[in-house]
């Protein structure tokens, strides 16, 4: 069987029940997004990394899977089981991260080492997904493809980009390099 159908050259995609939509419906944009994200954490993992980090961002690579599944489908909710004990150990990843790092003291510049700035990335990601799912939660437009979508998912977006850009931050400090601090440019 060929991978491709030819049922979307029109434009339009299936959504998890066969119902149709645009295929730059918000909802498709939404799981896109955390598509997305997914990969660029596998190409994250395809760097050296310590083996305690790979696991974590395994573990995340799992919950966005189930997260853009439930995004896909009308009324998805399956994800709730690992998003919501994900989030407090995501909490817990970021207060581990922290207590390593010296207080924030002014807006850095995003790169240092390949990890820190691959992060960086991957922060950036988290945040435009998070950003498509509150689209799609507040904008949805009326319709049977518009049933809404969990807030435990924005939350647990919102939580994953902080982490993303706090394991950043540790990661230029493990590798012995500092932030860079961003500076107003002279008028």
């Amino acid at each position: 069987m060929p991978i491709y159908t030819r049922t979307g050259d029109g434009g339009d995609t299936g959504l998890f029940g066969n119902r149709r939509v645009p295929k730059d419906h918000l909802r498709i944009e939404a799981y896109g997004t955390v598509d997305e994200l997914n990969a660029l954490v596998g190409l994250l993992r395809s760097e050296p990394l310590e083996a305690d980090l790979d696991g974590q961002l395994m573990s995340i690579q799992h919950a966005l899977f189930e997260v853009g599944a439930d995004l896909a489908t009308v009324g998805g909710r399956a994800c709730l089981p690992r998003v919501e004990p994900a989030i407090v150990e995501l909490e817990r990843w970021i207060d581990a991260s922290e207590a390593e790092l010296p207080a924030l003291r002014s807006f850095v510049l995003p790169g240092g080492s390949r990890t820190a700035a691959l992060l960086h990335v991957l922060r950036t990601v988290a945040r435009r997904a998070e950003r498509r799912f509150w689209t799609l939660a507040r904008e949805r437009a009326p319709g049977p493809a518009d049933e809404g979508v969990p807030e435990q998912i924005g939350v647990y977006l919102n939580r994953l980009s902080d982490l993303f850009f706090s394991w950043a931050r540790r990661a230029n400090r493990r590798a012995g390099l500092s932030d860079v601090p961003w500076h107003r440019a002279p008028p």
